[in-house]
């Protein structure tokens, strides 16, 4: 799932982004939520210190002590992969905002057909990122690769399994395995686990855990391959 973040100095005007988003989201299936809203420069910024953030909303001209640009800078310092969407009224801004790296701007007043294309346009850029997001489906729906603990099969269904939630499409390990990053490994017929996410292997029980009380397992077949590669990990016997 993608993280909005939004940020502007007027309240109503944060109401009805967050409302034209959920919209977009709704209406072209994608996996996406508004995780946090606010007029505060300095929530922002503890916000996406703790917390996963994808895509960020600045207003540029912020009734603060700092101003959109200057909170920009600041969350680049944190978040150096985060998407920055800036809005505003005057468009000689945009060329100060440049260097940090700014995917679009969004003349106010912001009308829906415009934002819309501007979220489209971010999910096709996302697209061309594999090993950041899997696309796992037609329906727009992606998952932060670091995010996936391990993939299930679940007679015809698959479940990506993260500790927030589980995402279930109707596949097949041959059809996405050739697809996947080189971090995820069989590990059991019925489990495909992402190495990066392991905190902890039993190999007497065939137990591997994740954070949440995750676990998944090992199946005979593979154990002495990925006993090779947890060493390589650092996970002893």
């Amino acid at each position: 799932m993608l993280n909005f973040v939004l940020c502007d100095d007027n309240f109503n005007m944060l109401n009805k982004l967050s409302k034209m988003f959920e919209s977009i989201f709704i209406s072209n299936n994608i996996d996406a939520t508004i995780a946090y809203s606010s007029t505060n420069p300095k929530q922002i910024l503890d916000f996406v210190q703790s917390n996963k953030t994808d895509v960020i909303i600045l207003d540029i001209q912020l009734k603060s002590e700092i101003n959109g640009l200057e909170l920009a800078e600041k969350i680049r310092a944190i978040n150096k992969s985060c998407y920055l969407i800036f809005t505003t009224g005057h468009m000689e801004y945009t060329l100060i905002a440049y260097k940090l790296k700014t995917f679009d701007y969004l003349p106010k007043p912001i009308t829906a057909e415009r934002l819309e294309e501007t979220v489209l346009r971010l999910l096709n850029d996302i697209n061309g990122l594999p090993k950041k997001y899997l696309k796992i489906d037609n329906k727009n729906t992606l998952i932060d690769e670091s995010e996936i603990q391990y993939i299930k099969r679940d007679a015809m269904k698959l479940v990506f399994h993260t500790s927030e939630k589980d995402y279930e499409i109707y596949s097949s390990f041959n059809k996405i395995q050739s697809n996947l990053p080189e971090n995820f490994i069989r590990c059991h017929k019925s489990y495909i686990v992402n190495i990066n996410n392991i905190i902890n292997v039993e190999p007497v029980s065939n137990t591997i855990f994740f954070n949440n009380n995750s676990q998944c397992y090992i199946g005979p077949k593979y154990k002495n391959d990925l006993m090779e590669v947890f060493n390589s990990y650092g996970f002893s016997k």
